[in-house]
C-alpha cells in the first residue's frame, strides 16, 4: 500500500479540523445574514439596506421633501459606493418597495415614475425614476446631526454610517417589516401610527402595563390595502402576547346594480394579493363552471381598486363569494413572526428575539429615552456655547468706548484680543467673537437684541437643565412629542378588525345541476357524456373497454373501489365532461401502483338496486349494501351510504385483506335479494343468497365465501338477480359455464361444486355495468 503523505505545513499557518472550520464559517455567514441583512432592529424598524438608503438621500444627497427629485440611479450609486456594497439590484428593490403606497402604510420614499402597481407590474429601471424623501422619513432622521445615535465606519472604512436612525416613532410596528434569515425569520404586520403611539403613551403612563392591556389600545394590523381582519378581538390579544400567530384577512366588497344587471364589485383585496393573478383566478372559475352565479369578471380599477363581477341572479351573491373566498386569494391568512433585533450591551450588535407587543415598545422606549437626553445634552451644549458668547457681547457694551479705543489702540488682531482678555476678564474664543462683531451691531436695537436673546438662552438653558434632572420630565417630553406626531402624521384606519359576517359555504350551491352518462373503463379512466347513440361507439383508448355506465345528476357522488381495499368517492360535476377518452382516476386520487378498479357505485336512487324486503339484523344497515369478495375467497358486506360523501384522495378504507397478494375481485351493489355467484381458477363454483355474507360495520375481513385448496383462489364474481342467472367463465378451450344458483347453491364457506377435475378456468367474461 501507498504510505500516507507526511503533514506539511506552511511557515505562518495552522491545520484546522474541515469540520470545525466549516462550522465556525457557517456561523459567522449566519450571524451575518441574522445581524446585518435580514432582521430589522427593533430601534428604527429598519433593515441595513433600508437605513443606508435614507441616510444617503438625506445626509449625501439632501432629498428633502421640499427639494427636487432625483434619479434613482444617483441614490443607488451613492448607497452602494459608500454604504452597501451588495449590488444594484438590491438596493433599488428595498427603495421600490419604501415607495410603494400598496407595501407601506407609511411609504418613506416620494417616487416619481413608475414604482410598480398591485398587478405585480415591475417598476421601471433606475434611470427612468426619480425620488426624494417623504416628511415621514425626515422624522426617522432629522435628529441624527445632534449626536443621538452612535456611528461606525462603513465597509472600507472611508466613511461613517449610523449604526440606526433616531426615530421618532415606533416604526417598526407602524410599517412593519418582513425577512428571511438563516433559522429564523420575521413578519411584521404593519399596524395604524395613532393606534401605535396609544399604546406607546399607554407604557408610558403604566410602565407595568402587560402586553393583554397594551392590545386593547392597538386594536390589530392596518394594512395598506384595507380588508378585513376576521379574528376576534382575543384571538389578536394572543397573537400579541405571543409573538406569533395567524392573521385570517379578506378582501371587501358591495353590490351594485347597474341597469338590468346586479354586480358585486371588490374595492379592497388581501395584503400582499397580486390583483391580477387574483382576476385570472376567478375568470379561470368562471370559465369551467366552477361559481355559476357568475357570468363575467372585469377589472375596472384606476388609483382605487374595482374588481367588477356579474351575478347571474341578484341574490346569488353571497354564495358568490363564500366560493371564491374559498378558493382564491381573496382571503388569505398573514403568517405573524414578531422577531426582530434587541439592542446589546455592544452597540453595534443586535440579538435575533422574537418579542411581544410590550417588550418591543419596551425596547423603542428605552431607545427613545435616550435619544431624546443625547438631543437635550446636544442642545444645552449648544445653548451654553452661544451663552458664553453673548456673555462676552454684554460684558464688552457696559463699556463700549474704551473697548473700541483698546482695539484701536493694538497693534494688531492678537494684541487687541490679548488686551480685551486682561481687561475685561475674558477667554480666547470671547474674544475673538468679539473681535469678529460687525460695526453694526454696535447699534443701539442690536445691542438690545443681543441681551434679550441672552436673557432667552439662558432661560431655555435652565428648562433643559431641570428636564435633564428628572427622569419624569424626560418622559413628559417623550410623551409630549408622540402626540404631535401622531396629530401630524395619524391617518383613519383602514383594515376593519372583527368578525364579518358568517359566509355560508355549501358545495351543492356550485353545481351546475344536469342529467349526464358517468363512463367508466376497465383500465380506470373516468369521463362524462351528455349522450351516445350506442356503447360501442364511445370513444376509449386502444385496448380498453367500458366497464361500467350510469345515468345520474352532476350533483351526485360516485365512489371507485379499489382492488387494493381502499375506496374513492368524488362528486360526478369534478368528473370530465369530453367525448374524448377522458382522464385517469389517478388524477384525483393517490392509488397505489398497479391499482385496479374493481368495482363502481353511483349514489342516487335511480342507479342503485331498489332494496328487497329482506329481515336484517339490529346492528345491519338497511340496503343497499356494497358487497366484495377477494381472492382469497373472503367476502364483506357493507354499507354503501358509509362512501356517499367525497373523500380523500387516500380514500377511505372498507375492507381488510388477507396478505400479500390478496386483492378485491369485485365489487357490487346489492338489494338485499340476490345471489352470490362465485368461481375459483380451480374449477370450482358456488352460489348462495348474499344476506349470508356477514354484515361488517366499519373495515373488516369479512367471512369465507368458498373455501379454496392450497394454489387456488377466486377468479370471477357477480351477484345473481335470478336462479338462472350467475357469472359467466371460460376454460382455455373455449367451453363456457354459467354459475347460477339453479345447478351450484350451496351452503357459505363450502367448497362449493368441482366443475372441472382436469382443467382450469381461465377468463371471466364481463359484462359492461350499466345503471340505466
Amino acid at each position: 500500500p501507498t504510505p500516507p503523505m507526511p503533514e506539511v505545513e506552511t511557515p505562518g499557518t495552522q491545520a484546522v479540523a474541515l469540520h470545525e472550520a466549516t462550522r465556525q464559517r457557517y456561523l459567522n455567514y449566519a450571524l451575518s445574514v441574522i445581524t446585518a441583512r435580514a432582521l430589522p432592529d427593533v430601534r428604527d424598524g429598519l433593515k441595513p439596506v433600508q437605513r443606508r438608503i435614507l441616510y444617503a438621500m438625506y445626509h449625501n444627497l439632501r432629498l428633502l421633501p421640499d427639494g427636487r427629485y432625483r434619479k434613482s440611479a444617483a441614490v443607488v450609486g451613492e448607497v452602494m459606493a459608500k454604504y452597501h456594497p451588495h449590488g444594484d439590484a438590491s438596493i433599488y428593490d428595498a427603495l421600490v418597495r419604501m415607495a410603494q403606497p400598496f407595501s407601506l402604510l407609511h411609504p418613506l420614499v416620494d417616487g416619481q415614475g413608475n414604482f410598480g402597481s398591485l398587478d405585480g407590474d415591475s417598476a421601471a429601471a433606475m434611470r427612468y425614476t426619480e425620488c426624494r424623501l417623504r416628511s415621514i422619513a425626515v422624522e426617522l432622521l432629522s435628529e441624527i446631526k445632534q449626536q443621538t445615535v452612535d456611528f461606525r465606519p462603513n465597509y472600507d472604512g472611508q466613511h461613517f454610517e449610523p449604526i440606526v436612525l433616531p426615530a421618532q416613532f415606533p416604526h417598526l410596528l407602524v410599517n412593519g417589516a418582513e425577512g428571511i434569515a438563516v433559522g429564523m425569520a420575521t413578519r411584521i404586520p404593519p399596524h395604524n401610527l395613532r393606534e401605535v403611539i396609544d399604546a406607546t403613551v399607554a407604557l408610558i403612563d403604566d410602565p407595568e402595563a402587560t402586553a393583554a392591556e397594551l392590545a386593547r389600545k392597538l386594536r390589530g394590523p392596518d394594512f395598506p390595502t384595507g380588508g378585513q381582519v376576521l379574528n376576534d378581538a382575543a384571538e389578536l390579544r394572543a397573537i400579541y402576547e405571543n409573538g406569533q400567530g395567524t392573521v385570517r384577512l379578506r378582501g371587501r366588497w358591495r353590490v351594485e346594480k347597474e341597469g338590468r344587471r346586479h354586480l358585486v364589485v371588490v374595492h379592497e383585496i388581501p395584503y400582499g394579493v397580486n390583483k391580477a393573478t387574483l382576476i385570472e383566478k376567478i375568470g379561470e372559475l368562471i370559465a369551467a363552471r366552477k361559481v355559476p352565479q357568475l357570468l363575467d369578471v372585469r377589472d375596472e380599477s384606476t388609483e382605487e381598486v374595482r374588481v367588477v363581477l356579474e351575478l347571474r341572479r341578484a341574490d346569488d351573491a353571497e354564495a358568490a363569494m363564500a366560493y371564491l373566498c374559498r378558493h382564491t386569494a381573496l382571503q388569505t391568512s398573514f403568517h405573524v413572526n414578531l422577531t426582530c433585533l434587541v439592542p446589546t450591551a455592544n452597540p453595534e450588535l443586535g440579538e435575533p428575539q422574537r418579542c411581544d407587543l410590550r417588550e418591543i415598545l419596551d425596547h423603542w422606549l428605552r431607545f427613545r429615552y435616550e435619544t431624546v437626553r443625547r438631543r437635550l445634552v446636544f442642545d444645552l451644549e449648544k445653548l451654553r456655547e452661544r451663552i458664553h458668547l453673548l456673555e462676552a457681547f454684554a460684558i464688552i457694551f457696559d463699556a463700549l468706548d474704551e473697548a473700541i479705543a483698546l482695539i484701536r489702540s493694538a497693534e494688531g488682531r492678537r494684541d487687541a484680543a490679548e488686551r480685551l482678555i486682561m481687561r475685561f476678564d475674558l477667554d480666547e474664543t470671547q474674544a475673538d467673537a468679539v473681535l469678529d462683531l460687525r460695526l453694526y451691531k454696535l447699534a443701539r436695537l442690536e445691542i438690545a437684541a443681543i441681551l434679550e436673546e441672552l436673557e432667552e438662552k439662558r432661560a431655555e438653558a435652565a428648562r433643559i437643565e431641570a428636564i435633564l434632572g428628572s427622569a419624569a420630565e424626560m418622559w413628559g417630553v417623550v410623551r409630549s412629542e408622540l402626540l404631535e406626531l401622531r396629530k401630524l402624521y395619524g391617518q383613519k384606519r383602514r383594515t376593519r378588525i372583527g368578525r364579518a359576517e358568517e359566509i355560508r359555504y355549501a358545495e351543492e350551491a356550485y353545481i351546475v345541476e344536469e342529467d349526464t352518462f358517468l363512463i367508466v373503463t376497465r383500465d380506470g379512466w373516468i369521463k362524462r357524456q351528455a349522450s351516445f347513440s350506442d356503447v360501442g361507439r364511445i370513444r376509449i383508448r386502444e385496448g380498453d373497454a367500458i366497464g361500467w355506465i350510469a345515468r345520474a345528476r352532476t350533483t351526485s357522488t360516485v365512489t371507485f373501489f379499489g382492488d387494493r381495499g381502499a375506496a374513492y368517492t368524488l362528486r360526478l360535476d369534478q368528473v370530465p365532461f369530453t367525448t374524448g377518452h377522458g382522464e385517469p382516476v389517478q388524477r384525483h386520487f393517490s392509488l397505489a401502483d398497479g391499482e385496479r378498479i374493481a368495482g363502481v357505485v353511483v349514489h342516487e336512487d335511480r342507479a342503485l338496486p331498489r332494496p328487497a324486503a329482506v329481515e336484517t339484523a339490529e346492528d345491519e344497515a338497511p340496503p343497499p349494501w356494497g358487497v366484495a369478495v377477494t381472492r382469497q375467497g373472503r367476502v364483506v358486506r357493507f354499507a354503501l351510504s358509509a362512501h356517499a360523501q367525497p373523500s380523500t384522495r387516500a380514500g377511505r378504507r372498507y375492507v381488510r385483506l388477507g396478505g400479500e397478494g390478496d386483492r378485491v375481485v369485485a365489487v357490487e351493489a346489492a338489494a338485499g335479494d340476490e345471489w352470490l355467484s362465485i368461481a375459483s381458477e380451480g374449477g370450482r363454483a358456488l352460489a348462495f343468497p348474499v344476506v349470508e355474507a356477514r354484515f361488517v360495520r366499519g373495515t373488516g375481513k369479512g367471512v369465507t365465501a368458498l373455501k379454496l385448496r392450497e394454489g387456488d383462489r377466486v377468479l370471477a364474481f357477480g351477484l345473481a338477480r335470478d336462479r338462472g342467472d350467475g357469472v359467466r367463465v371460460r376454460t382455455p378451450q373455449g367451453r363456457e359455464e354459467v354459475v347460477r344458483p339453479s345447478k351450484f347453491a350451496g351452503p357459505r364457506a363450502g367448497r362449493g361444486k368441482v366443475v372441472l377435475k382436469r382443467d382450469r378456468f381461465a377468463a371471466w367474461e364481463r359484462e359492461t355495468v350499466r345503471y340505466d
